[in-house]
């Protein structure tokens, strides 16, 4: 029999013991050992089944156990000190308190997803998992971030394997009451509702979640609320559920629906209005709308309130692929983007927003990305690598520029040690090194021997091997109606084999099945006799993705081999849960995407911290840190002739070095039965490249080189009532209007009749400038070796200085009539080709970058 209705009953705790429920409800007990470990005193077995979670834990405690612990006297003073330690956290200043008053005064951070704790299943992988390390990195620093999602009535989904080895999906309801969530009140008392107008005089309200993340509030909107219909209460049941209808409504929840979020709890007190949005992803494109619309309502227009919010925006990409970008038809955006949702803003400039470059502007699709891009000032990929992949593929927003002058950077992803290191690895630092910060200690020290780190690494090993064993006995008894499952199944694994991990969402494009290329091969290294290997695998396939969902049948079924039972096994229900004891017990993480698909793929640094080396193709985040001592490149074979071939080389490539280096270095053991070599690269890669991949280097990048810029670009355009953004765009619009007429006229050069090293080429440009004045335009020589294709390569680029200028209406008397003349020159610095053009490009000093405006006159001949 169902119940009608599920609600949490908390539990009541003894007034002695107030400081658990503070703690419970800050989300810092996910990453802050010592406050997991007072919990985990009051019932081990109990902690553990309720998956670390203290607000869930609380209210299955027997409360005899709680009155005990009331009357014992140290166990209430432990609980002080860790109440203590938390206030002490949330209030003394951190290393952005250091910078000064020249900081933005809070950053506002929107994502479609988190991932912070299983105990709050708002994420479905590596996008949400990277947002929550990023608030709880910016914590521990003391960023100023307020963070903003939706919350997912039936999170992302809950998955099981059939026998026959298919995904089956799951949406178990999630009852808000019973997480660690207060909700967003006014003064009065009330709860603070969003509304959106959507057409036919309907409406969308959301209420607000908000979470403690250790310094950060992280809002989350969610519309199951009686106020709205019953298809409106289901805009926020799944993650990344329902047809593009239900999807819009949810970016436009996110994004229009936050600003107004972020604006009510800053109204509030709970935050400065933030001077800085970041969208993780173009999810949340539409809050720049929202924000124009703000200022529309103080007296600016469309182009003025579009200069200021960019000047204030900073974009992150994650796609590597056109394919992963979110797209809407244009009439059913065209449909919810009103006067009535965004007053004052014309809905044919919203729509241009989302325009791809040489669509048809009347059927084009509407694509958040580049709507995204075009609203932000500063943007960014999420590796060095990831971040010349966007510059190529969002190269058609910028016209005429060559990829390496697309104003895209990149900011590396880090994860987050203090969640993501294993307690047995912490014990031995604060042991052996006297240290709790695992991400910077000196592991290659004296201090700490090999066998003391191999037998923690075992001790992982085995904790892997028992999760293991658990989850797929429970896998096999649901699919068997309560029946014991078979003695294989529960001694699957075995803990003194190297083992291999490999566990991430599956999209085609990771290949998942890579490793089955050749079965037989395969098979045979997993059972070598002296040398045996062992696969640990999870990983969830989209619900529409059949593709992805044939990859794990197929690799479920190989599995099932009679020889190769318990050598490789797939684990159901890959979360957080699972991931904080997969990454520590693996020896090996295993990337092998299709390289340059990957944008980052911060799995292997989370295996990193705990002492995994890393095998992998050069994409993301490897193809910029790999070193011999930190794992194995496996070859991309990029010449191959077609994707077939691709897979078979790399496999190849894949079975060579798990057979001929990984397993030999692994079971090279002295009489003691310790791999000196393998230890050495685990001391190498915990000492030299964890500290390169954590969160907090992640966000003081961010602040340093994007959140810090745009602050200061937007308080120039925003004060005095707007008057720089004001001047901003008018100057924009004069120039664009006068831009087609603009191109160089004329080039004459000299001092190359027979060019040396040393010489100079000096350059006379004749350049029409459209009724623009020179203060309106940079003029530059670029110049490099030069191609047999003639592109130039490793471009550089020189000014050129007004000759004499063009007589302009706007300048007063003109000095001479016809172009204007600019000079200048180039040292031949380098023998070999050489090639040259020039180029006009707009100039203001409120430009961020030369190529912000895409536009830029080449000279033709």
């Amino acid at each position: 029999m169902k119940s009608i209705r599920k609600f949490t009953v908390r539990a009541v705790v003894p007034p002695s013991l107030s400081a658990l429920e503070q703690l419970a409800g800050n989300l810092r007990w996910s990453w802050h050992e010592p406050t997991r470990r007072l919990f985990e005193h009051i019932d081990p077995e109990g902690w553990r089944l309720s998956r670390r979670d203290p607000v869930a834990f609380l209210g299955e405690i027997d409360p005899a156990r709680l009155s005990e612990l009331a009357e014992n006297g140290d166990y209430v003073a432990w609980a002080e000190r860790e109440r203590a330690d938390l206030n002490a956290y949330l209030s003394e200043p951190r290393w952005y308190q250091s910078l000064g008053a020249a900081v933005p005064r809070a950053i506002a951070y929107f994502s479609p997803e988190f991932g912070i704790t299983a105990a709050l299943p708002q994420y479905s992988g590596g996008l949400g998992i990277l947002a929550g390390d990023h608030l709880k990195a910016a914590s521990d620093l003391g960023v100023p971030l307020v963070a903003v999602g939706l919350f997912y009535k039936s999170g992302y989904f809950a998955q099981s394997i059939s026998p026959d080895g298919w995904q089956l999906e799951r949406y178990p309801v999630i009852d808000p009451d019973g997480l660690p969530l207060t909700m967003l009140r006014g003064i009065d008392g009330t709860p603070v509702r969003i509304t959106l107008a959507l057409p036919d005089e309907g409406s969308l309200h959301a209420r607000v979640w908000q979470a403690a993340v250790g310094r950060v509030t992280l809002l989350l909107l969610d519309t199951d609320i009686p106020a709205n219909t019953d298809a409106m209460r289901s805009v926020t049941d799944r993650l990344y559920g329902g047809g593009g209808e239900h999807r819009l409504l949810q970016e436009l929840l996110l994004g229009v629906g936050g600003a107004r979020a972020v604006r009510a709890y800053s109204e509030l007190g709970g935050t400065s209005a933030p001077d800085v949005y970041h969208m993780n992803e173009g999810h949340a494109g539409f809050l720049g709308l929202e924000r124009i619309a703000t200022y529309i309502a103080e007296g600016l227009t469309f182009a003025q309130a579009r200069q200021v919010v960019r000047a204030g925006t900073v974009f992150t990409t994650h796609t590597p692929v056109p394919a992963g970008i979110d797209r809407f038809d244009r009439g059913l955006v065209a449909r919810y983007l009103t006067p009535s949702l965004l007053p004052g803003v014309d809905p044919s400039d919203a729509l241009a927003l989302g325009l791809e470059p040489g669509a048809d502007p009347a059927t084009g699709a509407f694509n958040m990305a580049v709507m995204g891009l075009r609203l932000a000032g500063q943007a960014n990929g999420v590796s060095r690598l990831h971040g010349d992949v966007s510059r190529r593929m969002f190269g058609d927003l910028w016209p005429g520029f060559d990829a390496d002058e697309v104003p895209i950077t990149s900011i590396t992803n880090g994860v987050h040690a203090p969640t993501w290191t294993d307690p047995a690895l912490l014990s031995l630092a604060e042991q052996r090194l006297q240290t709790r910060d695992t991400e910077h200690a000196n592991w290659n020290s004296d201090s700490l021997s090999d066998a003391e780190i191999w037998n923690v690494k075992r001790d992982m090993r085995v904790q892997l091997v028992d999760y293991a064993r658990r989850r797929l006995t429970a896998n096999w008894e649901q699919q068997h109606d309560g029946a014991s499952a078979p003695a294989w199944v529960r001694q699957v694994l075995d803990p003194d084999t190297l083992t291999v991990g490999f566990a991430r969402r599956v999209p085609t494009y990771k290949r998942l099945t890579l490793m089955l290329k050749d079965p037989d091969r395969l098979s045979a290294i997993l059972t070598d006799p002296d040398r045996p290997l062992q696969f640990v695998i999870a990983g969830k396939s989209h619900p529409a993705d059949d593709e992805g969902k044939r990859l794990i049948q197929q690799l479920v079924q190989f599995s099932a081999r009679p020889e190769l039972q318990g050598r490789i096994v797939f684990l159901p229900d890959y979360d957080m849960d699972m991931a904080e004891v997969l990454y520590p017990g693996c020896d090996v993480w295993l990337n092998n995407p299709l390289r340059p698909l990957e944008a980052c793929g911060t799995s292997g640094m989370k295996a990193a911290l705990n002492g995994a080396l890393n095998l992998s193709i050069l994409d993301g985040w490897w193809a910029e840190f790999a070193e011999d001592d930190f794992g194995w490149v496996i070859p991309s074979a990029d010449s191959a002739g077609d994707a077939a071939e691709r897979d078979t080389l790399e496999a190849v490539a894949l079975y060579d070095l798990l057979q001929h280096r990984v397993a030999s270095c692994f079971y090279e053991r002295t009489d003691d039965g310790i791999p000196t070599e393998w230890l050495r690269r685990v001391r190498n890669t915990l000492t030299r490249l964890v500290p390169e991949l954590g969160a907090d280097r992640m966000v003081c990048d961010y602040v340093e080189r994007l959140y810090r810029p745009a602050a200061d670009h937007a308080a120039v355009l925003s004060a005095d009532g707007a008057r720089a953004g004001r001047e901003l765009a008018a100057w924009i619009e004069r120039v664009q209007t006068a831009w087609p007429a603009v191109h160089v006229a004329g080039i004459e050069s000299g001092g190359v009749d027979t060019p040396r090293v040393g010489d100079k080429l000096w350059l006379r440009v004749w350049v029409e400038l459209g009724g623009l004045s020179a203060a309106d335009v940079s003029v530059e020589v670029v110049y490099g070796r030069s191609h047999s294709d003639e592109s130039i390569h490793a471009a550089r680029v020189a000014s050129l200085v007004v000759e004499t200028e063009s007589g302009n209406p706007d300048d007063g008397p003109a000095q001479t009539a016809g172009p204007t003349v600019y000079v200048g020159s180039v040292v031949l610095d380098r023998a070999g080709s050489f090639g040259y053009t020039v180029r006009v490009l707009p100039r203001h000093p409120l430009l961020r970058v030369p190529a912000e405006l895409g536009l830029v006159a080449v000279a033709t001949s």
